[in-house]
């Protein structure tokens, strides 16, 4: 008995050998930026000397986290892109590695620039790497599908598209724009996965293609986004509005701005409470508009934005240093990492419209 149970070990272990094998080597590759993030990317340690305008401490946030927002954003940004490429073309389009590799590199950087402003604290870190290794394994098993299998329907189909690749376009930019807002697991992938399977089949291949191959995929992500739900519920919820103190406008001149709530009267300005992410960005643009000027945001005297330009053009910056320039992913131009002193943003805001190109976005804390 003890002998047929080792043999039917033995031969257990040679089927799942190699798998289990191909599956460590995978991991160790995904895990290398990671390392490499750890080890190299380290710039030289500055305390920060501000003293903030906001004084209570619920509502002053690490100056380093402006900077280390980005690598969240890049992911948005890469669903635009992949948005963009399948609105032009398919899905094989998209450079995915190109597109892994833009986030690790900028990641790289900016760690270094955190370093400058207090250094970014072990779960910031962490939260950066599960979401890249988890980006890096998404862009790749899609890469691997899209380049094979979806290639080939794709060829087979021909230049017209199918209702298919219609509602898989459509919610493609639906996903890019809700990203924006709203984390990605609040996504309701299983009403996309119902409109896939709906849409009338008009070409066999492609269309029974998209519909199994994407359905899984929207399914599998609907599981997992249950998962992260779950997890995130169990913890402290993240605070979704911020403190700024602002001047060159009145009280009530911002009160009339939607989502502005006045806090109250600062020694520099007026004292508001906003949304955050691309709400914030929108509300800064218009507190800009109209003559008024930012003296702090979450207790820092730093932020970093981005811009975008046509590939390879000069700016024109006269307020703020760019970090670093980036190709962006299928859509035509560069993205400009900008460090600006929240003294001067306004008067950048003012210089670049929130248009595209032109102002993109507004790193908050």
């Amino acid at each position: 008995m003890i002998r047929r149970l080792r043999k039917i070990g033995a031969r257990l272990w040679t089927i799942v050998k190699w798998p289990l094998a191909a599956a460590m080597i995978c991991l160790l590759i995904l895990l290398v930026p990671v390392g490499y993030v750890e080890l190299a990317c380290r710039g030289t340690a500055s305390a920060q000397s501000y003293q903030p305008l906001i004084t209570d401490p619920a509502y002053q946030r690490r100056e380093a986290n402006t900077y280390l927002t980005y690598p969240e954003w890049h992911i948005v940004y890469a669903y635009d892109g992949l948005a963009a490429a399948v609105q032009a073309s398919d899905e094989h389009a998209f450079d995915y590695a190109a597109s892994v590799t833009r986030f690790w590199s900028s990641t790289c950087a900016l760690m270094r620039v955190a370093d400058a402003h207090g250094g970014a604290d072990w779960d910031t870190r962490s939260m950066i790497h599960t979401i890249g290794v988890s980006f890096a394994l998404e862009m790749a098993v899609k890469a691997a599908y899209e380049e094979t299998v979806g290639r080939a329907t794709a060829w087979l189909r021909g230049g017209v598209k199918t209702p298919q690749d219609r509602a898989v376009a459509a919610m493609a930019a639906d996903y890019a724009a809700f990203l924006r807002q709203t984390p990605w697991y609040r996504y309701p992938f299983t009403r996309e996965r119902h409109k896939l399977w709906s849409a009338p089949i008009d070409g066999f291949f492609r269309g029974w293609e998209r519909r199994v191959g994407i359905g899984i995929e929207f399914s599998a992500k609907s599981a997992y986004a249950g998962v992260i739900a779950g997890a995130v519920a169990a913890t402290a919820p993240a605070q979704l509005t911020i403190r700024s103190v602002v001047s060159g406008v009145d009280a009530g001149q911002l009160a009339r701005i939607a989502g502005v709530t006045v806090i109250g009267a600062n020694a520099s300005g007026v004292e508001i409470e906003t949304p955050r992410y691309d709400r914030f960005t929108r509300i800064l643009v218009e507190i800009a508009r109209q003559g008024g000027e930012v003296q702090e945001i979450a207790g820092n005297d730093d932020i970093m934005l981005t811009v975008t330009v046509p590939a390879g053009a000069d700016a024109g910056l006269r307020q703020g240093t760019v970090i670093m320039r980036l190709r962006r992913d299928s859509i035509p131009g560069d993205r400009l990492l900008v460090d600006v002193k929240v003294s001067e943003l306004a008067a950048l805001l003012r210089a670049f419209e929130l248009r595209d190109p032109g102002l993109e976005h507004v790193f908050d804390y």
